[in-house]
């Protein structure tokens, strides 16, 4: 297949500004919500009910939303460019309210190297291997985006003191796949871990995935067959029932790992189309355009395994596009939200974007949610019309923007001034919105702070000095909007090696960024 990228279907922007707290929604008085738009049935009994004794994660999307409230989460912490020599860790949360550690750090557990910069995480079994009894949820996969190590953590046998389990030396990457700079990490229904690259081992663009044996984490191999690859990589889903992996691309590994320059930009360092992969043959099929140095990141399916559409973030062109398969059988994009550049003084830039850098769905699919880590808000859209979003819930949280800062607002389109400084707690928060995860129920919206040490030290030093944090929205799942949960800090600004940055949100029993259903 000729890299010759397909032109996205045109559509029209959409997007409202809202108030903040305490209740930030922008829905209609009167507006009634939608009945799901899943076309599953969550049965009367949970799955596991159903079937007796099942393998690990919930038989549906909606089985899951009964699921048990989340009492701990997984974050990854780095130290990588803070200025601190020390290892990055695996930081143990409690969320509970009821807990006398409610907000706390109750567990760390540090890597044996320094400079990993740990990034995301996946689990060695999920909702995927739902009908696998064989199989636990005991195991989560932590590769780092700068060594190339892969981390397997053991959270089975004390959930909350994890313990380091194996580690997967880059050498093993480099010389079976001929990749580097692990990203995304899926469980498959085969019992086999995948897990995403941005590049080769040189740190040039490269698009591939790396197979892990789900027992021994042994690597097996590329999952890509055929001599063809897309230029980049970064982030993917996958969907059996449309025999379908599509993934996406950041940009070249040596060109982000010092930060953002700006004339990176229009030379083909930054990436900009959906990559379509045949999920049988593994073969990479068609390309997807988005737009010049769109820089697509986070993409999601609905969890609905019959429904053959999802959404893709754009980060530099700070766009939200719906991907779908067409009546011929391929696949296609139309730009269904743009977040409109504000023009400023006393920046790298004379126009800031949105900075898109996380996305996700609900498990009903109903909510679609996305970060603007530049322009410091979190914004909640109605997606019961999949191809017209319809924003219902917006909450300023930091950012660049803020009152009294070194950026001057000058033209903004959507706000009528810039945003004050976020406080909670009486700890002024530093950067913006990045990570973000979604309880399973619907109703709690847990944000972090951090998107990539080399970048947070370049548009937020502040945070390099003081640390992220990791904040709780909640929201309102009938009408939409959200609301900052003012009860609720963690600040990683406190820790005992000193302030460090908090990526990635995990939940032990799964989430709606984690699980697929096949």
């Amino acid at each position: 297949m000729a890299r010759g990228c397909t032109s996205p279907t045109p559509s029209t922007a959409r997007g409202t500004s809202s108030s903040t707290r305490p209740w930030s929604s922008t829905m209609q008085a009167g507006s009634s919500p939608r009945a799901t738009q899943q076309q599953l049935r969550s049965s009367p009994a949970s799955g596991a009910e159903q079937c007796g004794e099942c393998g690990p994660g919930f038989a549906s999307p909606l089985d899951a939303m009964k699921g048990p409230r989340e009492e701990i989460v997984y974050v990854p912490c780095i130290y990588r460019n803070t200025g601190r020599q020390k290892p990055d860790f695996l930081a143990t949360v409690d969320v509970n309210p009821a807990s006398p550690q409610y907000c706390q750090v109750i567990h760390r557990l540090p890597m044996p190297n320094l400079g990993d910069e740990l990034h995301h995480s996946g689990w060695n079994a999920c909702s995927s291997c739902f009908g696998d009894t064989s199989k636990k949820r005991n195991r989560l996969v932590l590769p780092s985006l700068i060594s190339s190590r892969i981390y397997v953590v053991d959270v089975g046998t004390d959930p909350r003191a994890p313990r380091l389990f194996r580690v997967v030396n880059p050498e093993d990457m480099f010389w079976k796949c001929n990749l580097g700079y692990p990203h995304t990490s899926h469980c498959l229904g085969s019992g086999e871990i995948m897990i995403s690259t941005l590049g080769d081992p040189a740190g040039n663009g490269k698009g591939g995935f790396i197979l892990l044996d789900g027992e021994t984490f042994e690597i097996k191999g590329n999952w890509e067959k055929g001599d063809e690859v897309p230029p980049m990589g970064y982030d993917f889903w996958y969907q059996p029932r449309h025999n379908v992996l599509i993934s996406t691309e950041w940009g070249i590994p040596k060109c982000l790992g010092y930060g953002f320059d700006p004339r990176d930009l229009k030379r083909g360092r930054y990436g900009r189309c959906l990559n379509v992969w045949d999920w049988t043959t593994h073969t990479y099929v068609q390309a997807i355009d988005l737009g010049e140095d769109a820089a697509p990141l986070e993409i999601r399916f609905l969890h609905n395994p019959a429904a053959a559409e999802g959404y893709v973030g754009c980060t530099i062109s700070s766009s939200i596009h719906r991907f779908y398969k067409t009546q011929r059988g391929d696949w296609a994009a139309e730009k269904v939200i743009q977040v409109p550049s504000k023009t400023v003084e006393g920046w790298l830039l004379p126009d800031m974007p949105g900075f898109i850098t996380d996305i996700l769905i609900s498990l009903d699919d109903r909510f679609l949610y996305f970060s603007n880590w530049l322009h410091g808000d979190i914004r909640q859209y109605d997606i019961s019309d999949s191809r017209r979003p319809r924003l219902v819930g917006q909450v300023f949280v930091g950012g660049s923007i803020t009152k009294g800062g070194p950026v001057t607002v000058c033209g903004d389109p959507e706000l009528p001034g810039q945003p004050d400084p976020f406080v909670i707690k009486g700890r002024r928060v530093s950067g913006g919105p990045q990570m973000i995860q979604l309880s399973l129920d619907g109703k709690r919206l847990y944000v972090t702070t951090s998107l990539y040490s080399a970048w947070d030290r370049q548009f937020y030093p502040d945070l390099i000095r003081d640390g992220s944090v990791m904040l709780q929205l909640d929201v309102d799942t009938e009408r939409g909007g959200l609301r900052v949960n003012e009860r609720f800090l963690v600040d990683f600004g406190q820790e005992p090696d000193g302030p460090c940055l908090a990526h990635e949100i995990r939940y032990p029993g799964g989430d709606c960024t984690s699980d697929i259903w096949v």
